[in-house]
C-alpha cells in the first residue's frame, strides 16, 4: 500500500482484509475506527484488541467523556500513514490489531455496568489478546483491573493523573472515578508499593503505599529521570498503565471533566511514555477525554497519541 492508494481505498474499517499494515485512505473520509484498524468481533489470531467504553456516570464537574472513544478514533485517523515517529518499528505491521468496537451495556442499569465491563475485558484476555481501552470516565479502570488481576495476579500500576483517586470509600458497590484506585488497593488488585502515580497535583491524605511523582517533581526532574524512576519502581513484573487525560495541563487538554492547572505538557508526557519502553505491559487505557469542552479537538488528538504510545509499549516487549 502507498499514499496514492487513497484514491481507491475507503472504509478500511470494514473492507480491509489484512489485520496488519498501515492505512492510506483519506483521513477526512471513510468509516472511522481506531488507527483505521478493521472492526472485528472475531479475536482469533488477534494480538491486541482496542475497545471503547462510552461511560461517564461518575464525573466531578463536566460530563461528556462518553463521547471520548468516538473522538479519539476520529483523531487517530491522522496517525496510521506512517510508523509512529521515533520508535524504530511499525507495530501495525508487526502485530494483528483490531478495533473490537464499544462495550454494549444498559445505560439504565448502572449497577450492572462494572460486571459487564469486567466480563468484556475478560473475554478479550481469554482469547489471548491484549486490551487497549478508550474511555470513558476513570471509574472504568476498576473493572478492567479486576479482569487483568484475575489472569495475571496483583498488578503494578502506572497512573498518569492530576488526582490520586485514592479517597476513602469502603462501599464497594459505589461507582466513583475518584475512589476506584482506593478500592483496587483495598481488594488486593494492585501492588501499591511497586506502583506509581505521575502528575498528581491535588491533595490526598493517604496514598496507601503508592509512589508519587507529582507534577512539580516532573517539571524539576525532567522526563528522562521520571521514566527511569518509574521503571525502577515497577521492575520487570506485569504492570498496567492508565492515563487520565487531565494529567496534562488544561492548556494542552482542555476537554476533560476535571481540569487542574500546573500539569504535564504534552511533550513531557510523550517523552515519559517513550522512556518506559521495556516495561511488561498487560494492557492500558486512556480516559476522561470530554470532546464537548474542546472545540479544537486537541484533547482527542492527545488521547489518540497516548493510545498509540500504549500500543507501542505493549508491543515493545513482545518483539524483543
Amino acid at each position: 500500500m502507498a499514499l496514492e492508494d487513497a484514491k481507491t481505498e475507503v472504509d478500511g474499517a470494514f473492507t480491509r482484509q489484512d489485520r496488519r499494515g498501515l492505512s492510506f485512505e483519506n483521513a477526512f473520509g471513510g468509516a472511522t475506527s481506531f488507527l483505521r484498524r478493521r472492526y472485528s468481533k472475531d479475536l482469533t489470531g488477534v494480538d491486541l484488541a482496542v475497545t471503547g467504553v462510552p461511560f461517564d456516570q461518575a464525573v466531578t464537574h463536566r460530563t461528556g467523556t462518553r463521547f471520548g472513544p468516538r473522538a479519539i478514533r476520529e483523531a487517530s485517523t491522522l496517525q496510521p500513514y506512517d510508523p509512529p515517529y521515533g520508535w524504530g518499528f511499525d507495530p501495525l505491521g508487526e502485530f494483528s490489531v483490531v478495533d473490537y468496537g464499544d462495550l454494549a451495556f444498559d445505560y439504565a442499569k448502572t449497577a450492572d455496568f462494572p460486571a459487564t465491563l469486567r466480563a468484556h475485558i475478560g473475554g478479550i484476555l481469554d482469547a489471548g489478546a491484549g486490551s487497549l481501552v478508550l474511555g470513558g470516565d476513570h471509574s472504568i479502570t476498576l473493572p478492567i483491573l479486576q479482569a487483568h488481576a484475575e489472569r495475571f495476579g496483583p498488578l503494578r500500576v502506572i497512573q498518569f493523573d492530576a488526582h490520586s483517586d485514592l479517597w476513602v470509600d469502603d462501599d464497594m458497590d459505589r461507582i466513583d472515578h475518584g475512589t476506584f484506585m482506593y478500592k483496587a488497593v483495598k481488594t488486593g488488585l494492585v501492588d501499591a508499593k511497586n506502583s506509581v502515580q505521575i502528575g498528581i497535583r491535588t491533595e490526598c491524605e493517604d496514598y496507601h503505599g503508592f509512589n508519587v511523582i507529582d507534577a512539580p517533581a516532573v517539571h524539576q526532574m525532567g522526563p528522562a529521570a521520571v521514566a527511569a524512576r518509574v521503571k525502577e519502581i515497577v521492575g520487570d513484573a506485569p504492570c498496567y498503565l492508565t492515563f487520565d487525560i487531565d494529567a496534562l495541563d488544561p492548556a494542552f487538554a482542555p476537554g476533560t471533566g476535571t481540569p487542574v492547572w500546573g500539569g504535564l505538557a504534552s511533550w513531557q508526557a510523550a517523552a515519559i511514555l517513550r522512556g518506559l519502553a521495556g516495561i511488561k505491559l498487560t494492557g492500558g487505557d486512556v480516559v476522561e477525554v470530554s470532546p464537548p469542552y474542546d472545540t479544537t479537538g486537541a484533547t482527542a488528538v492527545a488521547g489518540a497519541h497516548v493510545a498509540m504510545e500504549i500500543l507501542c509499549l505493549w508491543a515493545w516487549t513482545r518483539r524483543t
